[in-house]
């Protein structure tokens, strides 16, 4: 089992509810991959260095988490048919 961290930017004219309800499916692809989701810091709504999708703001989430390596694969899967995702990334923390 590794040590991760990932930054995940969701759109920021998303409900409370919803943003929560996405949040929860990126921890249950954690734990079914017999992961364990140690740290969610919501840093709330931030204004993003360059626009993207015509957005000047996102809702940054940092998780962190161990995990298998396949969970990553499952993750990028995941984020990536996310319509109310904008960008996330994962990596390895070595500490």
């Amino acid at each position: 089992m590794n040590k991760y961290e990932g930054v995940f930017i969701l759109f920021p004219n998303l409900e409370e509810e919803v943003r929560n309800a996405e949040l929860d499916k990126l921890k249950k692809v954690i734990a079914d991959y017999e992961g364990t989701v140690e740290n969610v810091d919501e840093w709330g709504q931030k204004r993003l260095a360059y626009e993207i999708m015509k957005n000047k703001e996102g809702y940054y989430t940092i998780i962190k988490f161990t995990a298998k390596t396949e969970v990553i694969k499952e993750l990028d899967r995941v984020c990536g048919i996310n319509e109310r995702m904008m960008r996330h990334m994962i990596i390895r923390d070595d500490k």
